[in-house]
């Protein structure tokens, strides 16, 4: 049988490529999006991250859930200090995260108080890709937005050159060492691919605010 972390590759990887052709995400990755946009994305991150990292501390001694519990992967504080610097600190008050990031946030809620061994799927789906892609994010966003020395662009930072790898390996390594019944690995790699739909619906979601947003 195939790792955990091999399978949910493997099985979600279909999904994956669907989010990425997503005229956003394209956007996101070629640095197309200006400054409002971009905000939009990181104030419906927030809630989603937000949630999961709350749910992650509080069940860290959870057997199904420890091994992939890494407090350096934690993104909220970057994402708060983005918003701050990119949108003002008010961005609370004038900024509304998307439905679906709303909902998503609101379905680990629940994860956390009804079946916290689901919350890795969401590890998963999060974490590494923020982790395999995010450099690249971090360039096409600072040359679009104009920001220089990591300002604005915390979100993808990581720590040092190899530190986002040995995180990611270490993520991956966490995974395999849950070690669940063949049901729970199902069941894992499920919530994974129901995760991946979650987001290309926040991302459709992101699109129409965009060319709202975006001058004609």
């Amino acid at each position: 049988m195939n790792s955990l972390a091999q399978r949910l590759r493997q099985r979600t990887w279909p999904a994956h490529r669907q989010v990425e052709a997503t005229a956003f995400v394209r956007a996101l990755l070629r640095g197309a999006l200006d400054r409002p946009s971009y905000c939009l994305l990181l104030a419906s991150l927030h809630p989603i991250y937000a949630a999961l990292e709350a749910a992650l501390r509080q069940h860290a001694g959870h057997a199904r859930v420890a091994a992939v519990y890494q407090p350096a992967l934690e993104r909220e504080p970057a994402l708060r200090e983005d918003l701050a610097v990119l949108h003002g600190d008010d961005w609370r008050d004038t900024l509304s995260p998307q439905p679906e990031a709303v909902e998503y946030a609101a379905h680990l809620e629940t994860l956390a108080r009804v079946a916290p061994h689901l919350l890795p799927a969401h590890a998963y789906v999060r974490y590494l890709g923020d982790l395999s892609g995010g450099q690249a994010v971090q360039r096409a966003v600072a040359r679009s937005l104009g920001l220089n020395g990591g300002v604005g662009t915390r979100f993808y930072d990581f720590g040092p050159p190899g530190a986002a790898a040995a995180l990611a390996q270490g993520l991956r390594a966490g995974l395999d060492r849950l070690a669940p019944a063949e049901a729970d690995h199902e069941a894992i790699v499920q919530e994974a691919e129901q995760a991946f739909a979650r987001h290309a619906r926040l991302f459709a979601e992101l699109e129409v605010a965009r060319a709202r947003l975006s001058p004609a």
